[in-house]
């Protein structure tokens, strides 16, 4: 894990429940926990800082550093694509975007690319994408702001069934992702025994289920979050997200108590200092 999604992460599953902001030295102690020295934690701190990811302040000789409003809108986003899932029937519609983005603005394009994935569109052709939940507003709101970008949204049905199949089997690697998808559960299914019996305890619990997060925040990338009608057969993705939801579960309280020792111990020894 780099160091700088690791404090993403940090704040995303522990600090944002204890006020969004947290010291440094509870910082250094959290990342020293993964093997991550205190030099490379200042040095992110302060890059995070300079790029509006978060704001700081002293408090005595120490500084604490906070969310900014970007990261919890960011924080929320991610939350949201990675723990929640469509329920209910597929009214049959796709929701379409057809971007338009000047040659020079390639860096742009790309973002415009990642933002659509995200939000679980798949690419029909270069320029063409869509998606069976109707998320087309959010792609527009994300993009307000950028004159550069061209978005057109429309809403269609295909001839059918069939042709909706292929229309997700050419927008979108489901072999390979499903691929992906039983890895995952190799690695994880078989450790839901030693997480259901507690065996799991301090910094060993925190590492663990840090890694689990990690290991499986990219699926929202990936995974367009497909009606069941429309996926594979034998497809593993649910079964994926059911046991990542329950391993999280069963981490918690484990880890969220080692974090809060963490955080009170460097509190005390700097006073003490």
């Amino acid at each position: 894990m780099k160091a700088r999604s690791l404090v993403f992460d940090l704040f995303g599953d522990y600090l944002r429940y204890r006020g969004g902001e947290a010291r440094l030295r509870g910082l250094i102690s959290l990342m020293a926990c993964f093997d991550v020295p205190e030099a490379t934690v200042r040095v992110v701190m302060t890059r995070l800082r300079k790029e509006g990811w978060l704001a700081s302040r002293r408090d005595g000789r120490e500084t604490v550093y906070s969310l900014t409003d970007t990261s919890w809108a960011l924080l929320d986003e991610g939350r949201d694509r990675i723990f929640k899932r469509a329920r209910g029937p597929w009214d049959g519609n796709w929701h379409m975007v057809i971007y338009s983005v000047p040659e020079t603005e390639r860096a742009l394009r790309e973002q415009l690319r990642k933002k659509l994935a995200w939000f679980g569109f798949g690419p029909l052709s270069a320029a063409v994408w869509l998606s069976p939940h109707d998320r087309g507003q959010q792609v527009c709101e994300a993009f307000a702001g950028e004159p550069s970008v061209r978005l057109d949204v429309f809403r269609s049905r295909s001839g059918g069934m069939a042709a909706d199949r292929d229309i997700a089997s050419r927008a979108w690697d489901l072999a390979g992702l499903d691929r992906d998808y039983a890895e995952l559960l190799e690695v994880y299914r078989p450790r839901l025994r030693a997480y259901r019996s507690g065996e799991r305890t301090g910094a060993d619990a925190l590492v663990e289920r840090m890694t689990l997060i990690h290991d499986y925040r990219h699926f929202p990338f990936r995974d367009p979050d497909l009606p069941p009608e429309l996926l594979p057969e034998g497809w593993l993705g649910r079964q994926a997200h059911e046991i990542f939801l329950e391993a999280h579960g069963l981490l918690r309280d484990p880890a969220e108590s080692y974090v809060d020792e963490l955080l009170g111990s460097a509190a005390v020894d700097q006073e003490a200092g």
